[in-house]
């Protein structure tokens, strides 16, 4: 018999309709595990379309196909009611307070790894599967969160989140493959999905666009002031939801050099610009600390997000529950709301949600 996956027996997969989830679930079969998929019904329309078939029908009925192709029961859940309440309404109510929110991290924590997690086990199963690129390693009994061996599709960054206790619950069968080799597993076994285009963007944002999403749902974003460091009045901003920090452009306002985003002042509605080096930071405040280890570091090596390759810090805690974060060079671009996430080499710490920058002169 082959080798079953950390001697798990019973294994359900997380099948979104994608080749990742597809595969992780071919592997799994043939490690001679009892297998079965099961896919969350999150609620997702294409934005304003809303008589076109839903999107999470379309993936469900994708899983369903992979599931059959496998020979293997699928299973769906109803998370419409979770996924507005505990991803989409904070997401929303973070930009309109002028944060960049992840609600990705947010909904692996709260439904994948939260509620689902639970479902399966309540169900009888030993442990979840998913696609997703990263890796476990236990050491003396302890389940450590790593970094997969295609270290271009690293996705620990949105899984710092996930509480320690479900680690052992957990299976990621990507974690010792590259994608290319995904998807040629995707070919040969004849998944319909194999050429299916790759999600980049939030998944009920299948546009990309913040402004549409909010416009649709009914939001309304007052327009106000964009002002130098000063206070100068340089222009007008459609809402401060249409903007991220390190923004360039897309203001509106003409200037004999680049301007950025350098902060988001939804107390008074405006928008604070100036130039690149203005962006630059060398400590933050985090809070909603999730820790993976044992011991709280002192130092680290720090994400401040997904695609950031990560700089030296210190770490030091605050008495309110929150972390200082001292880099030893410059960082461009912190956005609160973001994560900042810790490694030590390949190995996931922990991390927490960036609260506030802080600048030499506050």
């Amino acid at each position: 018999m082959k080798t079953r996956p950390d001697g798990h027996q019973r294994i359900a997969v997380a099948m979104s309709g994608g080749i990742d989830s597809a595969v992780a679930a071919l592997i799994v079969k043939e490690s001679g595990c009892f297998v079965e998929g099961v896919t969350m019904r999150l609620g997702i329309a294409a934005q304003g379309e809303q008589n076109m078939k839903r999107i999470d029908d379309r993936d469900v009925e994708d899983a369903k196909n992979i599931c059959r192709k496998l020979g293997i029961n699928h299973r769906v859940v109803d998370f419409k009611t979770e996924m507005e309440k505990e991803v989409i309404e904070p997401f929303i109510g973070e930009y309109l307070r002028g944060r960049t929110p992840n609600p990705c991290i947010a909904c692996n924590r709260k439904l994948k790894f939260g509620r689902l997690l639970d479902e399966v086990r309540s169900w009888g199963f030993d442990a979840l599967a998913t696609g997703h690129y990263a890796a476990l390693e236990n050491r003396d009994g302890t389940v450590l969160l790593k970094k997969p061996r295609d270290r271009q599709k690293d996705q620990t960054y949105f899984l710092y989140s996930i509480s320690r206790e479900s680690l052992p619950f957990l299976v990621f069968p990507l974690a010792g493959y590259a994608k290319q080799e995904v998807r040629d597993l995707a070919v040969q076994a004849g998944f319909s999905t194999s050429g299916k285009k790759e999600s980049q963007d939030v998944c009920f944002i299948p546009r990309g666009s913040c402004e549409e999403f909010f416009r649709d749902r009914g939001v309304i974003m007052e327009g106000g002031e964009i002002v130098s460091k000063e206070g100068r009045i340089l222009g007008r901003h459609r809402g401060i939801a249409c903007y991220t920090i390190g923004q360039r452009g897309g203001m509106g306002v003409s200037s004999p050099s680049p301007l950025y985003v350098l902060k988001i002042d939804a107390v008074h509605n405006r928008l604070i610009a100036g130039g690149k080096d203005d962006l630059k930071a060398d400590r933050l405040i985090a809070a909603e600390v999730n820790w993976l280890i044992d011991r709280v570091p002192t130092e680290a090596t720090a994400r401040i997000r997904y695609a950031h390759r990560g700089a030296s810090c210190q770490i030091i805690p605050r008495n309110d529950g929150c972390i200082e974060v001292h880099f030893k060079e410059e960082q461009t671009a912190i956005s609160p709301g973001q994560s900042v996430v810790f490694y030590n080499d390949s190995t996931v710490l922990g991390g927490g949600v960036i609260k506030e920058i802080i600048h030499e002169n506050t």
